[in-house]
């Protein structure tokens, strides 16, 4: 005998079709304390998480921060800082800082141009850290590149988004180098830094075209460094932009 299925049943079974293949979706991926747990069970620790903000802006410097987060105080609702708002980062920050070691550590736009960026971060993360004011065993760094920590070092990709300490790293160095570049933002009106922490938009773009670059500028960056080619004047000379 064949069944017949009416219009709700089959209206059932696709609601029901549906909800399966929600449940396929990747799980939500947070940063955990399991790296930083393990080696406190082999014996090593201090153990640290460090990384940086601002590799990518036109202006302004690196900032890199490092983080011994303490087992039994471990804020809640720590994350990658690019996963977090202004808000959560804020608070955050201020929990971090109240409840762990904390050190942060500055690449200037003079080391930047002179070094590159790549090398000015890592030059930066390795300050940080041993800038702390307990020195750590161990130090798990976010990206491919160890550094010159004077211990043991692990380099995690993204490491913003697994190592908890990392995560807790991500955020001083983001609310330190925003902080930095709203005052910059009062020093130098007319550039937008409060808003858009000198990173490659519009904004900043046309400010760049009309005010020229300032001192905080990273001339190695080549939107930068067009600011500086010289430009042919109407009677033939040329000239470099102030």
């Amino acid at each position: 005998m064949s069944r017949i299925v009416t219009g709700r049943t089959a209206t059932s079974r696709i609601a029901t079709a549906k909800v399966s293949r929600l449940d396929l979706h990747e799980a939500i991926v947070r940063p955990t304390f399991r790296r930083e747990r393990a080696a406190l069970k082999r014996g090593v620790w201090p153990v640290a998480g460090c990384d940086e903000a601002g590799r990518g802006p036109l202006a302004g410097p690196v900032v890199a921060a490092a983080v011994i987060l303490d087992p039994a105080r471990i804020p809640r609702g720590l994350n990658d800082s690019k996963k977090l708002d202004r808000e959560e980062r804020e608070r955050l920050y201020e929990k971090i800082c109240a409840t762990a070691e904390v050190a942060v550590a500055f690449g200037s736009t003079a080391r930047i141009d002179r070094d590159n960026i790549l090398r000015a971060s890592l030059w930066a993360l390795a300050r940080a850290v041993r800038a702390l004011p307990v020195q750590p065993k161990l130090v798990f760094v976010d990206g491919r590149d160890k550094i010159d920590s004077g211990c043991d070092c692990q380099a995690v990709i993204s490491g913003d988004a697994l190592v908890l300490s990392i995560a807790a790293a991500s955020i001083v160095a983001k609310v330190t180098r925003d902080r930095l570049m709203a005052r910059l933002g009062v020093a130098h009106p007319g550039y937008g830094f409060e808003r858009h922490m000198g990173y490659s938009v519009p904004e900043h773009f046309d400010a760049l075209m009309r005010l020229g670059p300032t001192i905080h500028h990273r001339r190695s960056f080549a939107p930068v460094a067009a600011c500086y080619a010289p430009v042919q004047q109407a009677d033939g000379e040329t000239r470099l932009p102030l």
